[in-house]
């Protein structure tokens, strides 16, 4: 059996930990995954998804370093004497003492077709940039961000409707099906790693709250990606009334108002923009529910006829 260590923290990694648990040949002896964080209204401490589904797999040995560079991280780890390591979504940079520990390498499931979208937010990226298509990469692991050469990828269409959450949840089984596909044929000398082509790459940011605040003079169909992208996080959002109104869900309409002006809109809401109106279907306040637009509406027709900042 091959030792396998796995490093990923968010949901869209469990797949692939649950596919390698699994298949006879993959010994999982341990899963690495980021320190519990307090998220919430009461900041309760919280685990990640792949730490919750390693306990409820009865995995005894997980780590959860601050910094995977550390001396102590990297003898813990050397100690589990892994063949192979296979990172998804973990969130922390592997340094040369971690790529060199196993003899089969450290393979990465990434949640597009790289060369394009290296970086902390691929899926996010993809849906921001209106791409047509996206996919996962499964790529053998170098010093750089993104940049090891490839060994398979599946591509998937981005859907008019995608928010990052859909898109992610079709991904990593996607990226979970094609990584057990992938691994045995490596594992037998029977795939070339392919380089990538490092002029057409293209890299994305680390999302930040501030990223995910309407620009009202922004093309309405712009507008309408970052609602779909920001979702379940940070979630697009705006000023009303000196409180942040967050949009959960948006359409296009052709129409015309002045950017950031709200006007009744068959028997909804929408908000003029730099062009073409976006139409409200959900909106939040602070403290509320998000609520469908026709009863944020009920509650509050003062809306209609508000200028949004």
């Amino acid at each position: 059996m091959i030792r396998t260590i796995f490093m990923g923290t968010p949901d869209i990694a469990v797949p692939s930990l649950q596919a390698l648990l699994e298949h006879p040949e993959f010994d999982v002896v341990g899963v690495v995954t980021q320190p519990d964080r307090r998220a919430g209204r009461g900041r309760k401490l919280t685990l990640s998804a792949v730490k919750a589904f390693a306990l409820a797999a009865g995995i005894e040995t997980i780590l959860q370093p601050a910094r995977l560079r550390d001396p102590d991280a990297v003898e813990a780890l050397a100690k589990l004497n892994p063949d192979l390591i296979v990172v998804v979504a973990y969130g922390q940079i592997l340094r040369p003492n971690v790529l060199s520990l196993p003899r089969h390498g450290c393979i990465n499931v990434h949640a597009s077709l790289l060369p394009r979208w290296r970086g902390a937010s691929p899926i996010t990226a993809a849906i921001l940039a209106g791409d047509p298509i996206t996919g996962v990469t499964i790529m053998r692991m170098d010093e750089g961000m993104d940049t090891g050469p490839i060994l398979s990828q599946q591509a998937e269409i981005i859907q008019p409707q995608d928010t990052t959450a859909t898109l992610s949840d079709r991904l990593g089984r996607l990226g979970a099906t094609l990584l057990i596909e992938t691994l045995p044929c490596y594992l037998e000398g029977k795939i070339s790693p392919r380089p990538q082509d490092h002029e057409h790459a293209t890299i994305c940011r680390l999302i930040k709250k501030e990223h995910a605040r309407i620009d009202w003079t922004r093309p309405a169909i712009e507008i309408e990606r970052m609602v779909r992208a920001y979702q379940p996080w940070p979630i697009a959002h705006t000023t009303w009334k000196g409180k942040i109104l967050k949009i959960g869900a948006a359409s296009v309409a052709k129409g015309h108002a002045e950017p950031g002006q709200v006007i009744p809109w068959q028997r909804k809401a929408a908000v003029g923009t730099g062009q073409d109106l976006l139409v409200i279907e959900q909106a939040q306040l602070p403290g509320k529910k998000m609520l469908a637009i026709a009863d944020f509406l009920r509650g509050r027709p003062d809306f209609l006829g508000a200028k949004l900042e």
